[in-house]
């Protein structure tokens, strides 16, 4: 775990985020003392069940239009 300066942190914060997010920790310190702590944070992530995307999609009707023109009449129906 390194430790680092406040003074030293605050120009490199996007740095030092993106080494967090890499895995590292590391103490930010104030006065020769340590005062926080960056870590990451765990996210859990859920796999994508292909064949249930696969059949809710195949559910969904084919549109009569394409995606410019729906936003476009969107649009236009909204200002009348």
């Amino acid at each position: 775990m390194e430790a680092i300066n406040l003074a030293e942190a605050e120009p490199r914060l996007s740095e030092l985020v993106d080494r967090v997010e890499a895995g590292e920790s590391i103490d930010i310190i104030r006065g020769g003392r340590p005062v926080a702590r960056l870590t990451g944070i765990a996210t859990s992530r859920r796999r994508i069940d292909a064949t249930m995307l696969q059949s809710l999609t195949a559910t969904i009707p084919p549109q009569s239009q394409d995606a410019a023109d729906l936003v476009r009449s969107m649009r236009d129906g909204d200002r009348c």
